[in-house]
C-alpha cells in the first residue's frame, strides 16, 4: 500500500517509427474498474496498490501493455527545471495562481523557473474548468520541456543525454528495467522533425458528475475510449490525437 495521490498521470506512446512521440493525460478523477477495489477514482489506484496496481487498471481501461513507469515528485519538477536552466513555457491562458506567492503568467511565452513551473502546473482554482484547464497547462509545460531539449540536442547526443540523466537522477523515480542504457537506447532511436513531433492531448471524456457515494467525478465517454484503444493498438494515435 502506497498511500498516495497522483496529482498527474500521462501515457507516453512512440510510433514504431520512432517519428511521433503522444503524450495523452488522464483527468484524474476518471471514474474507472480499478481490479480487486470496484470503481473508483483512477487516481486511487496508487493508494492503494502502488505503481502495481495503476499500471494494471491503467492497462485494462487502454488495452496497452505498459513497458515502462516514470514518477516525478513535486520537489523533482523543480530540480529538473533549474537544472536545465528554466523552461520556455506557451501558456494558454494568462492567470494568476490563487495561492501566495501569486504567480502571473502571460499568455504566450513566459520563462519558468522552478518554483514558478511548479505553481504553473498545479493551478486550477483560477480556471472555470479547474481540472480541465490544469491539464491542458501540465501539457504546455511538457512541451516546454521538451522544446528545451531538443535545442539542446539532449535527446540525440549520448553525453548531454547522460549529464540530463544524471541531474535528473534523483528527482525521477523509474522502474528497475528503464536503466540508464535503456534511455540512451531509447533517445538514440527516436527521429523527431524537432519538437513537432511530439504531440499532447487529454483522453476524451464526457465530462462531470457524480458517483453513488456522493463524490465529484470525471465519467468515460465509452466510444472516444474505444477509439483510442484501437489506435494505441493499431499505431495510429495521430487520428485522434489532434490539437497540438
Amino acid at each position: 500500500m502506497s498511500n498516495q495521490r497522483s496529482d498527474t498521470m500521462m501515457l507516453v506512446h512512440i510510433d514504431a517509427d520512432r517519428r511521433d512521440i503522444y503524450v495523452m493525460s488522464i483527468m484524474r478523477d476518471l471514474w474507472v474498474p480499478i481490479p480487486g477495489n470496484g470503481t473508483a477514482k483512477i487516481n486511487a489506484a496508487l493508494a492503494w496498490g502502488g505503481t502495481p496496481l495503476t499500471v494494471l487498471t491503467v492497462e485494462q481501461l487502454l488495452g496497452v501493455r505498459i513497458d515502462h513507469v516514470v514518477i516525478l515528485d513535486f520537489a523533482g519538477l523543480k530540480g529538473i527545471t533549474n537544472a536545465i536552466g528554466g523552461v520556455d513555457v506557451d501558456s494558454p491562458l494568462a492567470f494568476t495562481t490563487v495561492k501566495a506567492p501569486h504567480y502571473h503568467f502571460v499568455q504566450g511565452l513566459n520563462h519558468l523557473n522552478g518554483d514558478q513551473a511548479l505553481a504553473f502546473a498545479r493551478e486550477r482554482y483560477a480556471f472555470p474548468t479547474a481540472d480541465y484547464q490544469r491539464v491542458a497547462d501540465q501539457q504546455a509545460l511538457l512541451r516546454g520541456f521538451a522544446t528545451t531539449l531538443i535545442q539542446r540536442s539532449v535527446l540525440t547526443d549520448p553525453g548531454a543525454m547522460l549529464a540530463f540523466a544524471k541531474a535528473a537522477g534523483s528527482a525521477v523515480s523509474v522502474d528497475s528495467q528503464f536503466d540508464l542504457p535503456s534511455m540512451l537506447s531509447l533517445a538514440a532511436s527516436l527521429r523527431l522533425s524537432g519538437a513537432a513531433g511530439i504531440h499532447t492531448f487529454t483522453l476524451p471524456t464526457a465530462g462531470t458528475g457524480t458517483s453513488a457515494d456522493g463524490q465529484s467525478i470525471v465519467l468515460q465517454d465509452p466510444a472516444a475510449l474505444a477509439r483510442v484503444r484501437t489506435a494505441l493498438a493499431t499505431d495510429t494515435l495521430g487520428e485522434v490525437a489532434g490539437g497540438h
